[in-house]
């Protein structure tokens, strides 16, 4: 089962992180809704965070761990929000498991294919050697010189945990992960028209979600909107928060 962090009581609203995060990337804003009477769950997906380490790197089998999930804590009608990665769980999830939804969240990401790119944060993250890491300033210090943008390092270094006293280590599965990088991109093909109402949410500096891409959203989600955060890249929900808070709000209540 995966693991989750649950905050309040109410509506279940299930958030899944993006490649490379974890539940704890979402606190914040999950406090927020929680005090809202909404019951959220902040979900480690498999082989992220404090979930289960597989060799599997599958969006219909990420899809089905949120179904077991959901069976096992006897969750429906729910909101459901991915980020990135995230969201291109929720999107298999609604194709395959649409009667668990009441409305879908999609942020930062198109029902299409993208380009591998994460292969400087992968190599970045295989040249540590835990060995000469005492520290989480060690880490970040050898991280620096492949991966030179302080935030982007600080959204992985939030993976990094003590292992023992003398030694640090990923949470996430890097082995597998690095592996699939190619895979994270991939779109598989909506076969029958989403009819769940679904906010797509997009970072106006991002790239990830461009006009043209309308038409690819609106073939495959019948009741879809496109809502733009300027001034936000892809991680505009720790960007701009309040923004994002304040636009998922509006239409999940």
């Amino acid at each position: 089962m995966l693991h989750s962090i649950i905050l309040g009581e109410g509506q279940p609203f299930l958030i899944l992180h993006g490649f490379l995060g974890m539940a704890d990337n979402w606190k914040t804003l999950g406090r927020k809704w929680s005090d809202m009477d909404y019951q959220v769950h902040l979900i480690d997906q498999r082989n992220h965070g404090r979930s289960v380490h597989s060799d599997n790197f599958d969006y219909t089998i990420m899809a089905q761990d949120i179904k077991d999930y959901c069976d096992h804590h006897n969750l429906n009608n729910i909101i459901l929000l991915g980020h990135s990665m995230g969201g291109k769980v929720a999107m298999q999830f609604a194709s395959l498991h649409s009667g668990y939804l009441d409305k879908l969240v999609i942020a930062d990401i198109a029902p299409k294919e993208y380009a591998p790119h994460h292969s400087d944060i992968i190599n970045g993250l295989r040249s540590i050697n835990f060995d000469q890491v005492t520290s989480r300033n060690d880490a970040d210090e050898m991280l620096e010189k492949i991966i030179p943008d302080f935030g982007t390092r600080q959204f992985l270094l939030k993976s990094l945990y003590r292992v023992d006293k003398n030694k640090y280590a990923w949470r996430f599965n890097l082995k597998v992960l690095g592996d699939a990088q190619d895979r994270v991109g991939i779109h598989h093909k909506i076969e029958n028209q989403i009819t769940t109402p679904t906010l797509f949410i997009r970072g106006g500096n991002s790239g990830y979600i461009l006009d043209d891409d309308m038409m690819l959203i609106e073939h495959a989600f019948a009741k879809a909107e496109l809502q733009t955060i300027n001034d936000a890249g892809h991680w505009l929900h720790a960007q701009k928060p309040q923004e994002f808070l304040t636009i998922v709000t509006n239409f999940i209540k």
